[in-house]
């Protein structure tokens, strides 16, 4: 056998993937004429693929100094370059390739890879460009062009690049998961399922891709499927703590506590210091009523990497519950404004501790908190703080005063409207009244219409849409509708927000006084409740303060509700006056809303009686 044709069996056995037979005809090769640029060359590449790069540098290095003019050896130097770490040097080998060839596509491809992970974008996407301008029908560099584009945050020239890709080779899987990432990333959960499903039908053993897959089914409401997604991705990857994490998330939307709690702990085994899994951790022990250890889990609420309530970063120290002996404690408050309502209660525990108090919390809680202490200097948040010693944040308290489900601060009213204010709001609504059309169908007939005056009762709707599970526990105005039905009512909007604009636009037979646009503050909102005999609401800061208030207030809860209602009750322990109901399947808020009719009917004829 002549060397050109045992080169030529070399590299059809390479090409077949029989590594070792090809390098052991490249050593025959190179034993006979040492200075075969191409056997060495192609010895390195086999060098790279079986992992050891440091020969596979060196043997491609003396392919090039026996054939300098060798634009295939630089490209896969600079392979096995990027493969060792040394981004620079691989940069420098692929522009020689280009040098030596400029028509060559996936050398300017991996140039553009490079030059990403050097975050040198402007330049990757050039060089993705050209090679697609030099071969058209190169799914990588279009598949190489949609991340650079996904990582500059253009997702829709994004997506067009790896549906490119797919056009030109249908069976690439890793296109399909990071289509499935830029569909998901735009709220497209139905498509993002899809393009995980081809991914891991085209590679079954891609944990990433089951895990992705369990995020959109679980986002889409298929949550049966995202545990099954989530579980293949273990069972593919044991020590995958995010798997671990969503799975435990999932057993959590459903209700399964203790599953839940034992999947988290699962994942903590494989990363203990994962901040994600501690919280949420800590939001199914405190919804199961397992404060104590609970709270002690809510402090990693700190070391989340996306949080809308950031740790403050003061130079003075957060305070540890000890007696405070004359300093001056900041107390701010934190995440949403029902959080700051539900956990001032703890202020005059604070206060017994002697000091002095500075609370600082949203301009919108201002003058509510000034009221319930008024000597209590409540400062705005973006206001400049007064001189300080030591800080707590709000919801730090429950851990500083132990508190579990015998002995929360329960005391209610704590917090109260203006009586000024409040009177002014009293005559508003009887002025408002007069004008307003009968709220059900033939309420001045029926056999239940009572004497007297009608109820008022406030609605909410809708709660903020940034809540991480706004789409599950706020609703449209319409499916209230059915409560306009009970003669003998009035109904009044609460709602603030986009959702507000709703009630421009009312259900039929359904009449609603608005007037949230009057609603400046919370000390507003505290004056038109205390007018109010009822309020029905999704879970909102308004029920926390007709709680707060000792307000007659109905709670409307999804399946899988906030922590802090805890599982399987009608009443709350932090609010006395409050009355929840639950959707008895995910997603029924129907059979709510037909609850909540019947008990208001019942409602009103009580006080009609």
């Amino acid at each position: 056998m002549t060397i050109p044709q045992a080169f030529e069996l070399a590299l059809q056995q390479h090409q077949s993937g029989r590594l070792a037979e090809a390098e052991a005809l490249y050593r025959q090769i190179l034993a006979a004429e040492p200075h075969h640029a191409e056997a060495l060359h192609h010895l390195g590449v086999v060098a790279h693929q079986v992992g050891r790069n440091d020969l596979a540098v060196e043997l491609i290095r003396q392919a090039i100094a026996l054939q300098p003019n060798f634009p295939a050896a630089y490209s896969n130097l600079g392979i096995v370059l990027f493969d060792r770490g040394h981004r620079a040097d691989a940069i420098a080998a692929y522009r020689q390739a280009i040098a030596l060839q400029p028509n060559y596509a996936e050398a300017h491809s991996n140039l553009g890879i490079a030059l990403s992970d050097q975050a040198h974008p402007a330049e990757a996407l050039a060089a993705y460009r050209q090679a697609i301008a030099l071969r058209p029908d190169y799914p990588e560099a279009h598949y190489n062009l949609g991340v650079a584009l996904y990582d500059q945050g253009r997702l829709e020239e994004a997506l067009a690049a790896y549906r490119q890709a797919i056009v030109l080779r249908h069976n690439y899987p890793e296109v399909h998961y990071n289509l499935g990432i830029t569909l998901y990333d735009q709220g497209q959960w139905e498509e993002a399922v899809a393009a995980y499903r081809q991914a891991v039908a085209l590679r079954h053993n891609y944990p990433e891709a089951h895990y992705n897959l369990g995020n959109a089914l679980r986002v889409n409401g298929q949550l049966n499927e995202a545990l099954a997604s989530y579980r293949q991705a273990i069972a593919l990857q044991p020590n995958y703590p995010e798997a671990h994490g969503n799975l435990g998330n999932v057993l959590k939307d459903q209700g399964q506590l203790d599953q839940a709690i034992a999947t988290y702990r699962r994942g903590l085994a494989f990363r203990p210091d994962y901040a994600e899994i501690h919280s949420n951790l800590a939001l199914a022990l405190l919804g199961k009523g397992d404060f104590l250890r609970g709270w002690e889990e809510y402090e990693w609420r700190w070391k989340l990497k996306d949080t809308a309530s950031p740790e403050r970063n003061f130079t003075q120290p957060q305070w540890d519950g000890d007696p405070l002996g004359g300093r001056t404690l900041l107390l701010h408050t934190e995440q949403g404004f029902g959080d700051a309502i539900q956990f001032i209660r703890y202020l005059p525990l604070v206060a017994q501790r002697g000091g002095k108090i500075t609370l600082e919390c949203q301009p919108e809680l201002q003058r509510l908190f000034q009221s319930m202490l008024p000597d209590l200097p409540v400062v705005a948040r973006g206001q400049g703080l007064p001189t300080f010693d030591v800080h707590c944040p709000l919801l730090s308290l429950p851990r500083l005063f132990p508190t579990d489900l015998g002995n929360l601060p329960r005391t209610v009213p704590y917090l109260r409207a203006d009586p000024a204010e409040s009177a002014l709001w009293r005559e508003r609504l009887a002025s408002l009244g007069s004008s307003i059309r009968p709220s059900g169908p033939d309420r001045q007939s029926g056999p239940n219409h009572p004497s007297g005056p009608d109820l008022k009762v406030g609605l909410v709707w809708a709660g903020r849409p940034t809540h991480t599970n706004d789409r599950n526990r706020s609703l449209k105005l319409t499916s209230l509708a059915p409560l306009a039905e009970v003669p003998g009512v009035r109904f009044i909007s609460l709602q603030k927000g986009a959702a507000a604009a709703e009630a421009r636009t009312l259900p039929a037979e359904m009449e609603l006084i608005d007037v949230a646009e009057d609603l400046k503050d919370f000390a507003d909102t505290a004056a038109l409740l205390a007018n109010l005999d009822l309020v029905i609401a999704v879970d909102s800061a308004v029920v926390h303060l007709a709680g707060a208030m000792g307000q007659p207030v109905w709670t409307l809860l999804p399946f899988a509700p906030d922590w802090r209602w805890l599982l399987d009750r009608s009443d709350s322990p932090w609010y006395p006056t409050m009355r929840l109901f639950r959707q008895p399947s995910i997603g029924d808020w129907e059979s709510v809303i037909a609850e909540v009719r019947e008990q208001l009917q019942r409602f009103v004829q009580s006080r009609g009686a």
